[in-house]
């Protein structure tokens, strides 16, 4: 049996992947670090509140066998563009470093579509050098997802996203 980690369990892709890894014979714990409550309530699940402020003190609980990164903001979210760095870059490497460090040999990492370290724009270059970052800690096991548009159910309405949305499946129905 094994134990995963999972920041970012309360958003959109981490919600799902929280419900399919509890329900995942193959994990016998899931620890999920969060800010934010979480309405998901199991038997393997331990919640690990923290604000993300001081990730170093929460090393000795980042413990597992895998770990799931699926953390991210908006810039309307998080104005401050240092904020923003930390969220999208900071935080995501200093979670990787701490994983390899503690001997987690499995890392998940969410993404995006055209992630490009080299990308004038601050969300794709931040996911891009993330990436990069990744590759050279030699994970046994790395997982990068790249979804492009992601359809569900949001807390937060996101006009460009829902406009995106509508023209990529008018323009491809087959994915419906």
């Amino acid at each position: 049996m094994s134990t995963a980690v999972v920041f970012g369990g309360t958003g959109l892709v981490g919600n799902h992947l929280l419900k399919i890894l509890i329900n995942d014979d193959y994990y016998s714990k899931v620890k999920v670090f969060t800010r934010s409550k979480i309405e998901i309530i199991h038997h393997k699940l331990e919640i690990i509140e923290t604000n993300f402020k001081n990730i170093e003190s929460l090393k000795d609980k980042i413990s597992a066998d895998s770990c799931f990164f699926c953390i991210g903001t908006t810039k309307k979210n998080s104005p401050q563009k240092l904020e923003y760095k930390k969220i999208e870059l900071e935080l995501p490497i200093n979670i990787a470093q701490i994983c390899k460090s503690n001997g987690i040999s499995s890392f998940v990492f969410v993404s995006s579509g055209f992630a490009n370290p080299n990308h004038s724009g601050e969300y794709l270059r931040f996911k891009g050098l993330v990436e990069e970052e990744l590759k050279s800690l030699s994970f046994e096991n790395l997982g990068i997802l790249r979804p492009s548009f992601l359809l569900g159910k949001r807390k937060q309405f996101r006009i460009f996203e829902t406009i995106g949305i509508y023209i990529y499946l008018d323009s491809y129905p087959l994915f419906l």
